[in-house]
């Protein structure tokens, strides 16, 4: 535990001097949200949404930005760095395992993803009057596990990828792929039915963030696969990850 302390606390501190991918991380969100929010015709209802505005029906997208940069590209980047540069390797040598830096870097991970949804989640709420999650047990459970579901993804790309830029070959189409199905790129209601139904099931789960979002209780099978993908991915991982 006094390892995982240290470790932990190293790793922090290399983080928080990263300014450029912790503001593009944590800011980039909240930075897109506070952009569209400035355009009135964005903040009027529309029936195409529900009755909603723009502004609200985007904002569960947003969350995808930061998930699909920390899980996806930052998380397997770092390492992937690590293990071409032998840091894996010497670590395990030490009573610092490198167990301990995978999870340091999962909770850096997490906290990361974490204030960047509450500073998106309240932006919306306080500067364009959207709604908080109306389904708030439903959103933190299509939350945690749509974040569960990319973090595993990110971890089997670090678990395969032995350079630094193998990682980002392997994480650049799942990036887009999850942008996409996410409805970053182009809003959900845009896209032909059958893609918008792939995005269902496409982690993180848009769509149960989506209902949870307006009230309306995720669909068990939408949670489902996000579980599935989690728990598959992440044992795959596991299975074929390599200190060196």
């Amino acid at each position: 535990m006094h390892a995982f302390r240290q470790i932990l606390r190293i790793e922090t501190r290399l983080y928080l001097r990263d300014l450029p991918t912790l503001l593009t991380t944590v800011g980039l969100p909240t930075l897109i949200l506070v952009v569209l929010g400035l355009i009135p015709a964005l903040r009027k209802p529309d029936p195409n949404f529900d009755g909603q505005t723009f502004v609200s029906y985007f904002a569960p997208s947003l969350l995808v930005v930061t998930l699909a940069m920390v899980a996806v590209n930052v998380l397997p980047a770092v390492l992937a760095t690590y293990r071409e540069r032998g840091v894996l390797r010497r670590l395990a040598t030490t009573p610092a395992s490198p167990g301990a830096l995978l999870a340091a870097q999962l909770v850096l991970a997490l906290a990361g993803i974490l204030v960047s949804a509450l500073l998106v989640i309240l932006v919306a709420r306080l500067a364009f009057g959207v709604p908080l999650p109306r389904h708030p047990l439903g959103f933190s459970v299509a939350f945690v596990l749509g974040t569960a579901a990319l973090l595993a993804l990110g971890l089997l790309i670090a678990a395969v990828a032995r350079t630094s830029k193998a990682a980002q070959a392997l994480a650049v189409p799942l990036f887009l792929v999850t942008m996409f199905f996410g409805g970053v790129y182009l809003p959900r209601f845009l896209l032909p039915d059958f893609l918008a139904r792939i995005g269902d099931y496409t982690p993180p789960g848009v769509q149960a963030l989506l209902d949870a979002w307006t009230g309306t209780p995720p669909r068990p099978l939408h949670l489902a696969i996000m579980a599935v993908v989690a728990v598959a991915a992440g044992a795959t991982a596991a299975k074929l990850f390599r200190w060196e």
